[in-house]
């Protein structure tokens, strides 16, 4: 993705070739990284694509499959890379990420810290903020999610520039061996004001710190804490909505002077053809912009999902209601069983007794 090889650096017009990540973009929500081989074949909803015709062809390039669909191949840019990487946790997307990177005054050369890696969405652009010269230095308290994000970042070209840890940055801190020489840390973790001591030893004396939270009770805490050691503190809210532009045909009066409060009347007068007609008015083709489906009414979807949740819990608690009485009426059951046996048990003993108290008798005359 961001190798620092000059006849290997990525652009727009160097040609693909066998080993290569390339996103396979078939619509703006449905993308996958695919690694070139030389018969390899990618079959999707669109055909069959052969890697073979790929190759060669410049990043960019549109291609066909067997059936005449076709998709784009397109640089395994940090952007794309966050759109189609494994899920291993939550993940940073492209407004908090580009946030984030301005305000912890990342260039080439910087030392980057960050706690912790995750499924690896923020160290790749870390990475090429940072490149050629820089380093990014990440950790992650889980061996297994450290290992597969280094496999992630040898797919991507971006193990030059970054090195994964396996620590438990909340409960030991930082290595000692950073200490007064990184330019800026990155902190997401559920408990951030447990780190903020130890990256304050690391930073430079003009380093930037910035802890990713998302419950405001992990940004008060951590804001007292930052209290202690660090100058210009500032909280912000990232939201970003998107809008969709489209060509529509709308009804417009060639009579119109621009009043706003000016009356019209439709005059309907009949055609030479004896069809009717409205004087006075046309068609115009206007650009409207509007929320598209995307970001719109987010509030509302979020409203929903938290209905659905309590209607859920509702009905599990309904659920272990119906179980409990259930198990109350099965218990009642067994204990009327018990007591009918006890006495079936009881009579049963009396009438042996009888009946060997009569034998008895019978022996005795």
């Amino acid at each position: 993705m961001l190798p620092t090889e000059l006849e290997k650096k990525l652009s727009f017009n160097r040609f693909i070739s066998v080993g290569d990540l390339v996103i396979v973009y078939e619509r703006h929500d449905v993308m996958k990284a695919v690694k070139v081989c030389e018969n390899g074949i990618l079959q999707n909803r669109f055909g069959v694509f052969k890697h073979e015709s790929w190759i060669g062809k410049p990043f960019g390039s549109k291609v066909f499959s067997n059936k005449g669909g076709f998709v784009y191949l397109l640089a395994p840019t940090p952007e794309l890379w966050t759109l189609v990487l494994s899920h291993r946790t939550q993940i940073l997307y492209i407004a908090d990420i580009s946030f984030v990177i301005m305000y912890l005054e990342i260039f080439p050369g910087c030392i980057v810290l960050e706690s912790g890696t995750g499924s690896g969405s923020l160290t790749t652009s870390l990475a090429r903020a940072v490149a050629p010269t820089g380093h990014v230095y990440t950790f992650d308290f889980h061996e297994q999610r450290a290992s597969l994000a280094r496999e992630d970042f040898a797919k991507t070209g971006l193990t030059s520039l970054v090195t994964v840890g396996v620590r438990d940055i909340q409960g030991e801190g930082f290595p000692d061996e950073f200490t007064g020489w990184v330019d800026s840390v990155f902190l997401d973790l559920p408990q951030p004001w447990l780190a903020i001591p130890s990256a304050g030893r690391m930073l430079k004396e003009d380093g930037v710190l910035c802890s990713f939270s998302p419950c405001i009770e992990q940004v008060q805490r951590s804001c007292e804490t930052l209290k202690t050691c660090f100058t210009d503190i500032r909280t912000f809210e990232v939201l970003l909505r998107s809008f969709e532009v489209r060509e529509e045909r709308l009804q417009s009066w060639q009579n119109y002077t621009g009043g706003a409060s000016q009356k019209f009347r439709k005059k309907r007068q009949r055609s030479s053809d004896g069809s009717n007609v409205v004087e006075g008015s046309a068609t115009c083709t206007t650009v409207l912009a509007k929320p598209c489906s995307e970001g719109r009414d987010l509030m509302q979807r979020v409203q929903v999902a938290a209905e659905d949740m309590f209607k859920m819990i509702n009905e599990i608690g309904e659920s272990s209601s119906s179980v409990t009485a259930g198990l109350i009426n099965c218990k009642n059951v067994t204990l009327e069983r018990k007591r009918t046996l006890e006495e079936e048990k009881e009579y049963v003993q009396k009438a042996a007794y009888a009946t060997l108290s009569m034998l008895t008798n019978q022996d005795d005359s």
